[in-house]
């Protein structure tokens, strides 16, 4: 029994008697300050480029949101323009195609500065586009309402 005892007593044994899988112990830890560092700075320099990946990604399908958005309401806003130009073409078809020649022409824009005053400017022309056929609607129906 003396010779159990002396063997638990050693520590040595006792670690390795528990520890059969090799798990890793504080002691097997990097040897220097700068192992440390180097291990964790890595770590967080992988971790901001994933952030960042990330970052760009959610920025791209907002934007891709955000312009088949503008396109969607392009195609709607045309279908108001039921008249036709001095060919006979259908102004809404006119409007369509200038619109879809546009987004191809500005669909592989990597600037997000680029795209987003692609955007904005977009939406500026659709709005004013809807308002000044609002306008002139109301022209006809008012200008309509008089004659009788």
């Amino acid at each position: 029994m003396g010779g159990g005892i002396e063997k638990w007593r050693c520590v040595c044994n006792w670690i390795h008697r528990w520890n059969p899988g090799g798990w890793r112990l504080l002691h097997e830890g990097p040897d220097t300050v700068e192992e440390l560092l180097d291990r964790h700075l890595v770590k967080n320099k992988d971790k901001d480029r994933d952030r960042d990946e990330l970052e760009n990604r959610r920025q791209l399908t907002s934007t891709r949101r955000e312009a088949l958005s503008l396109y969607r309401d392009i195609l709607r806003a045309t279908r108001f323009f039921t008249w036709a130009d001095s060919r006979g073409v259908m102004w809404r078809d006119i409007l369509r195609d200038n619109a879809r020649t546009e987004f191809e022409q500005a669909r592989l824009e990597t600037d997000q500065e680029i795209v987003t005053r692609l955007l904005i400017g977009g939406r500026e022309a659709l709005h004013s586009t809807i308002d000044k056929l609002r306008q002139q609607i109301q022209n006809h129906n008012s200008s309509h309402s008089r004659q009788r």
